[in-house]
């Protein structure tokens, strides 16, 4: 019998672990009779998914970025479609990133309307831009979310709704070792450990480069016994390679999974870009400040559009201010400092931020089973109801 063909869609770090664990449980299910074909990173790569391209020149930020890489955007969503007109997959997953997703969609529908297309992680409509609802609806077939609330905005434009759960809350910390951080990176046990994570996106490093630059200064001036760990996406490693070379001072790199996984369970505080990074840092007990900076126009428009006065996921959820966030000209180098020493100096503080955010967690959703394991099931089902398997 020919092996189903699947092709499964990504354009960012995020997503590409996310395709990466939708592939490896949909092969554990069908075996030999699944093969796939699309776009993706390094981690859909060793879960045999080989990308015409590399992601990273997709990974835009913001209303005026996403305008001048409209070109880049359109040709490479026309060659996903070429792929797909080549490969004639039976099923289409097409993971978060909205605006290259949405054109995918488009193009697969018009090469055959008969194709399931399935959205996984639908856009945040509750916080902005509702009418997004009305247009996914009428791009994909189903929805596999990963948020408890999402349901309703889009059912009541016709689009059905699997929940499926965030992959970032059950990311496992029991292996995670901070004795074997402190020993990797030469710290000893007293010295304070401030983890930095300036985002997987080129802009998100661009743009967190010079707060988040002075502020670990400040910091490192007062505290010389400050051990600076710095996380690295594989998609940003370059920059953010640079963006340290220039410090007066060692820092430490880390770029693989195990590195950051002991880092986010033994920092002292961690120091973070707005990001799916800021639950994984709260499952892993390390208290945080939160900084983000946008395009200055795209942050005149969104003012306009986004319903909520937070930004990151543990705020909404709590609907108050669990994590401090510094956003766009609150995000200063000093205002940044001033919020980390607080809790470099207050164990106190720390811990009770610490338990505020996972009661933030308690508030996001069941968090029993692997989301991807839903995810695969939810796939299946849609291809069995639209008679393809």
């Amino acid at each position: 019998m020919k092996p189903l063909c699947i092709m499964l869609v990504a354009a960012e770090a995020s997503g590409d672990q996310m395709g990466a664990r939708l592939a490896l449980a949909l092969k554990r299910r069908l075996g030999d009779r699944v093969r796939f074909v699309g776009v993706g990173g390094a981690r859909m790569a060793e879960a045999g998914v080989q990308s015409p391209f590399d992601i990273s020149e997709l990974s835009v930020l913001g209303l005026v970025e996403g305008l001048m890489a409209w070109r880049r955007v359109v040709r490479r969503a026309r060659e996903a479609a070429n792929l797909a007109a080549m490969e004639k997959p039976d099923a289409a997953v097409l993971i978060d990133s909205w605006g290259f997703t949405l054109r995918v969609a488009h193009r697969l529908r018009r090469l055959d309307p008969a194709l399931p297309i399935i959205k996984y992680v639908g856009p945040q409509v509750w916080a902005s831009r509702p009418g997004r609802a009305r247009t996914l609806a009428q791009a994909v077939d189903h929805l596999l979310s990963i948020h408890a609330f999402d349901a309703p905005y889009f059912e009541r434009e016709g689009l059905p709704v699997t929940f499926v759960g965030n992959s970032a809350l059950i990311k496992d910390f029991t292996g995670a070792d901070p004795d074997r951080l402190r020993a990797r990176i030469g710290a000893r046990p007293d010295d304070p450990i401030l983890l930095v994570l300036p985002g997987s996106r080129p802009a998100e490093v661009e743009r967190m480069g010079e707060p988040f630059g002075e502020a670990i200064r400040q910091l490192k001036a007062s505290r010389p016994n400050l051990q600076v760990v710095v996380s690295a996406a594989g998609t940003v490693a370059p920059a953010v390679n640079a963006w340290i070379a220039g410090w007066p001072f060692a820092a430490h790199l880390i770029e693989d999974e195990v590195a950051k996984t002991d880092a986010m369970a033994g920092a002292t505080v961690a120091l973070a870009c707005s990001g799916t990074i800021t639950t994984e840092l709260a499952l892993a007990g390390c208290p945080m400040v939160v900084g983000y900076k946008l395009n200055p126009l795209t942050h005149v428009v969104l003012k306009r559009l986004i319903r909520t006065p937070w930004v990151t996921l543990l705020n909404i959820a709590a609907r108050r201010f669990v994590v401090p966030e510094l956003i766009q000209d609150r995000c200063t180098g000093p205002a940044l400092a001033q919020a980390l020493a607080a809790r470099l100096d207050d164990a106190a503080l720390r811990k009770a931020q610490a338990a505020e955010q996972t009661a933030a967690i308690a508030l996001m959703g069941p968090q029993d089973g692997d989301p991807a394991e839903r995810a695969a099931d939810a796939v299946l089902k849609v291809m069995a109801e639209r008679g393809v398997i």
